[in-house]
């Protein structure tokens, strides 16, 4: 029987996103989400933000790279996915989230309101997330 790993977020990117390519040429969008909350401490009401990376791979995260800018709004369906690597004789792990589907939704903070497609991209059947050593460019270990 399989499990249930499923992830729908909303919120709001903080950098741009960056689009590198395995060496078999596959398209991998990276970017960073935060997602705000707030929460009651004593009789005050606190906000809290938590950050999420996120990889979009394929046709997907190549047609969306461009618009996804620091401050931009966006949903993200995907699943969890953990990252494992080796560090200086440690081994280190990172969750990461694996899009499925990237909704642009209401304009950045420095937004002009113009331009970029406001629907979904959704992976192409059939692809599915490599690993993070194939990618050209990129970095191994943690990412700030």
């Amino acid at each position: 029987m399989r499990d249930v790993n499923i992830v729908v977020l909303v919120g709001r990117l903080t950098r741009d996103a960056e689009l590198k390519y395995t060496n078999s040429g596959q398209a991998i969008c990276r970017f960073s989400v935060a997602v705000n909350r707030s929460r009651k401490q004593g009789d005050q009401w606190v906000d809290e933000a938590s950050f999420f990376d996120v990889d979009y791979w394929g046709k997907g995260g190549e047609a969306v790279n461009q618009y996804l800018v620091k401050g931009k709004q966006v949903a993200i369906e995907g699943e969890l996915r953990q990252d494992k690597w080796e560090q200086e004789g440690q081994a280190r792990s990172k969750v990461v989230i694996a899009a499925s589907n990237v909704q642009l939704l209401g304009g950045g903070q420095n937004s002009s309101g113009a331009g970029g497609p406001s629907g979904a991209y959704e992976r192409e059947a059939g692809q599915s997330p490599g690993t993070r050593s194939g990618l050209r460019g990129a970095r191994s270990g943690p990412r700030a």
